[in-house]
């Protein structure tokens, strides 16, 4: 008998990218677009509907952990805007963008383990139709 993974594990599965159920195929076939099926243990991942939330997530962080500490220093408000604004943006960039398919993938992960698919969201939408 096939046990679940702990919410961690299925977490942490998805942020490496690989599915939240066995942990071995990937998510991913593309950058961003969720495999249909894992190919070791033919999960359905793509029932999970990630939506907006990995990219909410991730603003979160890259915010909270970069840019507001960032303006705490002095040399950023002393420095020329032709030097601080790409001196920040690339680095802030290749970050969002190497964090935005792990946190989909916990995302994932996360929704796995809870049972939230796509379906429910349509289901409670005809709820509140009316």
């Amino acid at each position: 008998m096939e046990t679940s993974p702990t919410l961690m594990s299925a977490l942490t599965r998805g942020f490496r990218g690989a599915c939240p159920r066995c942990g071995e195929g990937k998510i991913f076939w593309k950058y961003l677009k969720v495999s249909p099926n894992c190919p070791k243990c033919q999960q359905d991942l793509a029932q999970y509907p990630a939506d907006d939330g990995p990219a909410y997530f991730t603003i979160l962080l890259v915010g909270h952990l970069v840019v507001a500490p960032l303006l705490f220093f002095p040399f950023i408000w002393k420095t020329p805007a032709m030097v601080i604004v790409p001196a920040t943006l690339i680095p802030l960039t290749v970050l969002t963008l190497a964090l935005l398919p792990r946190v989909k993938g916990a995302f994932i992960g996360v929704m796995y383990r809870m049972g939230v698919k796509a379906s429910d969201a349509h289901m409670h939408a005809a709820d509140y139709a009316d």
